[in-house]
C-alpha cells in the first residue's frame, strides 16, 4: 500500500460484466456502501469518462467531521467495460475538488472475477495539501473490504469465492 493510497482485492464468483453493472449504476454505490454515508443517488448508469452523477450523503456514520447531510457529484475519470471505473468527487461546498480517487479493476479469473478497489489520494489539490493528514483517509480499509464482501453478496450471493472447496 502507498502511503495514499489503500488497495483490497477479493475474488466473487460472478462474470466481470455482471459486476461492472452494480458498479456503473448510480444506486449500485449506494447498496454496495459500507460507510454508512452514501444515503441515495440520482442519476442514469455510467458509460464515458466525464458522465456524472448526484449522490445525497450523511457524514455521521463516520463520526469525524460534523458535516452532516450534504450532495456530491460523482465524476468518472476512467471507464473501461467490464474492466475498470474510477471516479472523483465534486462538491459546490468543496472548492476546489480535493482530487482523492475511487476505483475498481475487475480481472477474470476461473470461476469469477478478482475486484481490486482502489482509494487514492495522491493527487490531492495544492489548496487541501496542509490538511491531508487531517482529513485522509475519508474511507478505511476495513471500509473498502467490507464493500467488496455486499458486493459479492449482492451479485453472487450464497455463491462463496472462486476455487473455495474445490480440493
Amino acid at each position: 500500500m502507498d502511503e495514499r493510497q489503500i488497495c483490497v482485492q477479493r475474488a466473487i464468483c460472478a462474470s466481470p460484466g455482471t459486476i461492472f453493472e452494480v458498479l456503473a449504476s448510480p444506486a449500485g454505490h449506494v447498496s454496495i456502501d459500507a460507510s454508512g454515508m452514501l444515503m441515495s443517488a440520482d442519476g442514469d448508469p455510467v458509460s464515458a469518462v466525464g458522465d456524472r452523477f448526484t449522490v445525497q450523503m450523511d457524514r455521521d456514520s463516520l463520526q469525524d467531521f460534523p458535516l452532516g447531510e450534504y450532495e456530491v457529484e460523482v465524476v468518472i475519470t476512467r471507464f473501461e467495460v467490464d474492466r475498470a471505473i474510477a471516479w472523483g468527487i465534486e462538491s459546490a461546498n468543496l472548492q476546489p475538488p480535493i482530487g482523492h480517487v475511487y476505483g475498481y479493476d475487475l480481472e477474470p479469473i476461473d470461476g469469477g472475477t478478482l475486484v481490486t478497489s482502489t482509494y487514492d489520494w495522491t493527487d490531492v489539490h495544492p489548496d487541501w495539501e496542509a490538511a491531508v493528514d487531517a482529513i485522509f483517509p475519508v474511507i478505511s480499509e476495513t471500509n473498502l473490504r467490507a464493500t467488496l464482501g455486499i458486493l459479492a453478496r449482492t451479485v453472487a450471493p450464497g455463491q462463496g469465492r472462486p476455487g473455495a472447496g474445490d480440493d
